[in-house]
């Protein structure tokens, strides 16, 4: 067992910090200009060429001087896509509550029987609409995922699902001597 030598954190600090940590987030990114979307990816990639060029000869100010031009023009084009897009944001549940919630929507029989863990009718819009951060109730989930095309709706069940399933601790192990 490892002493505690002098600055060491105790059990309780670590406690405290770990009660305090937030929930992943994720957000989904919707935007119907494909012109915004195409003028954000081409300035970025023009930016981080014109970085990295800069960052290769770090003496020559006309690829510095690049570089920066590029990053506001990168800058410029990421929030003309923020003004032409919605946000929405999903929070990872408790653990307890995502459990509640998918225990409150069973699989038929027949979902079961294909192995099914929770009703896929009715859960999406369920923890879609528990996971935004935005307010978005459970009708209007469900408005949303049977009038968008299916990539768009998968994308929408995707970005709740997944945040779910976000782990954020390092799994560091000590293999020690052996």
């Amino acid at each position: 067992m490892a002493a505690k030598g002098k600055g060491a954190v105790s059990w309780e600090q670590k406690m405290e910090r770990l009660r305090r940590r937030s929930l992943p987030e994720r957000v989904l990114r919707i935007c119907d200009d494909a012109a915004r979307r195409t003028e954000y990816d081409e300035a970025k990639r023009a930016a981080d060429r014109a970085r990295l060029l800069a960052e290769s000869d770090a003496d020559n100010g006309v690829f510095a001087e690049r570089a920066r031009l590029a990053a506001e023009r990168c800058e410029s084009a990421r929030e003309a896509l923020d003004r032409a897009s919605v946000c929405l944001t999903f929070r990872a549940l408790p653990r307890p509550v995502l459990e509640e919630l998918i225990h409150a929507h069973p699989p038929t029989d027949e979902q079961a029987a294909d192995g099914a863990a929770f009703n896929p009718d009715t859960f999406p819009a369920a923890l879609i609409a528990a996971s935004s951060t935005d307010g978005m109730s459970e009708a209007e989930a469900r408005e949303l995922l049977d009038s968008w095309s299916a990539p768009d709706a998968n994308a929408l069940w995707e970005a709740a699902w997944e945040v779910q399933q976000e782990g954020r601790a390092d799994k560091a192990a000590d293999l020690g001597k052996g």
